[in-house]
Parts: structure tokens; C-alpha cells; sequence
């Protein structure tokens, strides 16, 4: 029996995601240097980060 092609391509996960995660974002912040440890306790409400390459 075969998959119904909705369920889509196995390979799914490999795709460039344009949607960071909160720890990618804290990464990208702490490499432009806009992250301070100390001062920045909240990880809710981060600033927008340029996407990774």
C-alpha cells in the first residue's frame, strides 16, 4: 500500500526554516552582540533577528 502524497516528502526536516526558535534567536543576538546575560533575563519578547544562513 502506498502513502497518500499529502503526508509529503520524507526529506521534510532538511528544509530552510524562515521561523527561528527562541534558543536560535538568543544565539543571533549573542553573535551581533545585542544579548547581555546579565541584563537579559526574559526570553519572551526578543527583538527580530536577520534570518541564519
Amino acid at each position: 500500500m502506498s502513502r497518500h502524497k499529502s503526508y509529503g516528502k520524507a526529506n521534510k526536516g532538511g528544509q530552510k526554516r524562515n521561523v527561528l526558535k527562541r534558543f536560535e534567536r538568543v544565539e543571533v543576538l549573542k553573535k551581533l552582540g545585542r544579548w547581555d546575560s546579565e541584563k537579559n533575563k526574559s526570553v519572551t519578547g526578543l527583538p527580530k533577528t536577520p534570518p541564519i544562513e
